[in-house]
């Protein structure tokens, strides 16, 4: 029997009669994620200033180079050196790529004179730019102490960047009911946080500081200097090639040789993830049972350290960072976490503001790496 009475779809197509029926949830698509920032956590303490400075040293190093190029190779027993200040009379020294050891008996400015096969080594080739260790130093029996040597500490430094955004809501529609919101100030204060919690992270990776009046002034805006703005030492220019292992370990071999740091964290973009991934799709094996398909690497272990692979979209298409966690923060300048201040209105409306001062304290730059120019197809 058909239905006669008044339905639903009766009442026409805007339904003027029925009461709306809209979702308590607002969806919110474009990403707003902080990865980096949520592995790094929360710092200890805060920034005291607007430049935000730290010290660092070195031990005195241990290396240097042959800057000779008149060497006839196997006979030189004076040559010279980059740094002569780095050696002291009783040095044993040895060659990169050679066992022979020299021993050095005089020092003459940046000139080394040593007795070549020390020890009853065989004499190998030195040629011009090579690597010398210096093994360590043998002192005299009852001798006068040596002249002392140090290093001086240097000053880093960073700037604290203002992030901030306007929140303005009518009288209106604070008073009116809204669909899926319970109170339109706080939900556009949230919206807004997300946003500059994004352009946080963005501005730790990539930032950097003005070339001139980095501390700001009435023209100028002050920036903080990202990580990979601030890696120097140890960058690999990968040429455009896709990313391999083997890379990715001579990158890590480079920091290990030169610093004392671990990278303990891999921050890569999508591409660069599933490059990661595919360094073990040759070993992967399955049998009947299984029945799920597994490609993704979290943790990535080698000799030079155990690294979490942490996925952001903020790196660049063509970069993988390497970095030493324990050696990062991200840092708010004292009372200038993120926080809401509400400010004064002239008409029928709340107006606030959403603001925060961080700053990036990264020690150690050479304690990170960077691999740039990986390929993007």
């Amino acid at each position: 029997m058909p239905f006669t009475g008044k339905a639903t779809y009766s009442a026409g197509s805007t339904l003027p009669e029925l009461a709306e029926d809209v979702g308590d949830i607002v969806g919110i698509v474009s990403p707003y994620e902080t990865p980096l920032l949520d592995h790094l956590g929360d710092p200890q303490r805060a920034a005291t200033s607007t430049v935000h400075q730290w010290l660092e040293d070195t031990l005195l190093p241990n290396t240097d180079r042959i800057n000779d190029d008149d060497l006839d190779g196997f006979n030189d027993e004076i040559f010279e050196v980059t740094n002569g200040s780095r050696f002291r009379i009783g040095d044993q020294v040895q060659a990169s790529g050679s066992s022979e050891v020299l021993f050095v008996t005089g020092i003459s400015g940046n000139e080394l004179t040593v007795v070549r096969g020390y020890g009853n080594t065989t004499a190998e080739e030195l040629v011009d730019d090579q690597t010398l260790h210096i093994l360590g130093n043998a002192a005299l029996e009852g001798d006068d102490a040596p002249s002392p040597r140090f290093t001086s500490r240097v000053r880093q430094s960073n700037y604290t960047q203002i992030f901030t955004a306007t929140v303005e809501v009518s009288g209106s529609q604070l008073a009116a009911k809204q669909a899926a919101i319970a109170d339109e100030l706080d939900y556009q204060k949230q919206e807004r946080l997300r946003e500059l919690l994004r352009d946080l992270e963005n501005c730790v990776i990539n930032g950097t500081s003005p070339a001139s009046t980095p501390e700001g002034s009435a023209s100028t805006r002050r920036t903080m200097r990202g990580i990979v703005p601030s890696i120097q030492t140890t960058i690999d220019d990968a040429g455009g090639v896709a990313l391999t292992e083997d890379r990715l370990n001579s990158v890590m071999r480079g920091i290990w040789e030169q610093s004392s740091g671990g990278v303990d964290t891999i921050v890569v973009g999508g591409l660069q993830k599933r490059a990661i991934n595919q360094f073990i799709a040759s070993s992967r094996g399955y049998d009947a049972r299984n029945t799920r398909y597994r490609d993704m690497v979290s943790v990535y272990e080698s000799d030079f350290g155990v690294c979490r692979v942490v996925l952001s979209r903020w790196v660049p298409r063509d970069a993988v960072l390497l970095i030493d966690s324990s050696r990062i923060d991200v840092l708010p300048l004292s009372a200038r976490s993120f926080h809401y201040k509400p400010l004064a209105t002239t008409g029928d409306r709340t107006t606030g503001q959403v603001i925060g001062e961080y700053t990036v304290e990264m020690l150690n730059e050479n304690a990170h790496g960077l691999i740039r120019n990986l390929s993007v197809a």
